[in-house]
């Protein structure tokens, strides 16, 4: 069918904004039919984000809620109804991330064609939720909006993370000197077998002063950031002549996207530069930046990306770090060790209920 009635779906639902697992609810929703170049997916699995805490909690500016709703930011499953100009996406199995960045922690999601990517039948539901944030966000961030050269020095921050784990491989693979960050001396473990050749746990003392010394005082390259607050100015003080600091992320505390503050001195007489990194496609990137202030890139180079990002991973090149898999029922559990940070990697959740 071109067009779908609404469905009823079952969902974790958050009933009022607050902590999040005492504020979902698992019941039925009604999921809308999908309108013109959308789709709506039955989902097989999806993977928990800091920014879905940080939805639950009504504090992401980005993605205001209204409760009742569902949290989510991405899903992958079989297109099952289309709206005008998506219909020939009915039966094909896609990732995508949910219209309004919401309503993926639930058996039916609707997601706009231009964040909607094929997924073939070979790569499992789990493998393909863990992989799309992470590795598109490092591709842009890494090859293209900072530019990754060979030799060059990479610092990841958050390494042992969803995100922070794909950069460290596509660093490696792009044959730069790693440095991870991590939270903790196993998730700097992780970051050793993933193969950072340097793995520092950076809530001990003194990591600016081991990545100085690794550099030789040249300072890294790269900073690819998805921290903020204080480790952000702390990177500061370890960027080379020429560096690109990437800000990809705020898991310090999303209100910083909007109310950060730093002194300039650093950069300013440190010749390095400050790098925003989003990901975001759209098929009318100027029409998006009218509508909502945002800069887009074509989601026919996403198509591109995605396309070599399937290829190393059939190559085995690369692999989502996948650190917990839950079932749909065990949903808050996860999501409250994902805000404990007792997670490293993805954490997916799969075995939904049939529909």
């Amino acid at each position: 069918m071109a067009m779908g009635k609404s469905v009823a779906a079952e969902a974790w639902v958050a009933e009022r904004t607050g902590k999040p697992s005492e504020v979902l609810v698992r019941r039925a929703f009604e999921v809308r039919e999908p309108g013109p170049n959308e789709v709506r997916l039955v989902n097989e699995a999806f993977s928990l984000n800091f920014n879905d805490i940080d939805c639950i909690y009504g504090r992401y500016a980005t993605v205001p809620v209204s409760p009742p709703f569902v949290p989510g930011m991405e899903a992958v499953g079989v297109v099952e109804a289309a709206g005008p100009g998506a219909e020939d996406l009915i039966g094909t199995r896609v990732v995508g991330i949910p219209t309004g960045a919401l309503g993926g922690y639930s058996t039916h999601v609707v997601c706009p064609v231009s964040m909607t990517l094929l997924v073939p039948e070979h790569v499992a539901g789990e493998t393909a939720a863990a992989m799309h944030y992470p590795f598109h966000l490092s591709w842009l961030g890494l090859y293209e909006r900072g530019k990754l050269q060979r030799d060059e020095t990479l610092l990841v921050t958050a390494a042992a993370g969803g995100v922070g784990s794909a950069a460290v491989q596509l660093g490696r693979l792009a044959g730069a000197r790693v440095i991870a960050l991590a939270g903790g001396p196993e998730k700097a473990e992780v970051c050793r077998e993933l193969g950072a050749d340097l793995a520092i746990d950076y809530r001990a003392e003194g990591w600016v002063e081991k990545v100085n010394e690794f550099t030789g005082g040249d300072g890294v390259d790269v900073a690819f950031d998805l921290v903020g607050g204080q480790v952000t100015t702390d990177i500061f003080r370890t960027m080379g002549f020429g560096g690109r600091h990437l800000i990809a992320g705020y898991s310090s505390g999303i209100e910083q996207e909007h109310n950060a503050s730093f002194d300039p001195w650093r950069m300013v007489y440190g010749n390095f530069s400050l790098v925003g990194v989003a990901h975001l496609y759209s098929d009318d990137p100027v029409a998006q930046w009218r509508r909502t202030g945002t800069r887009p890139t074509l989601r026919s180079h996403g198509i591109k990306v995605h396309a070599d990002i399937l290829r190393l991973l059939d190559e085995g090149k690369i692999a989502p770090v996948i650190g917990r898999r839950v079932d749909f029922a065990d949903l808050p559990d996860a999501i409250d060790a994902l805000e404990a940070r007792n997670t490293h990697g993805k954490v997916v959740v799969g075995n939904l209920p049939a529909v």
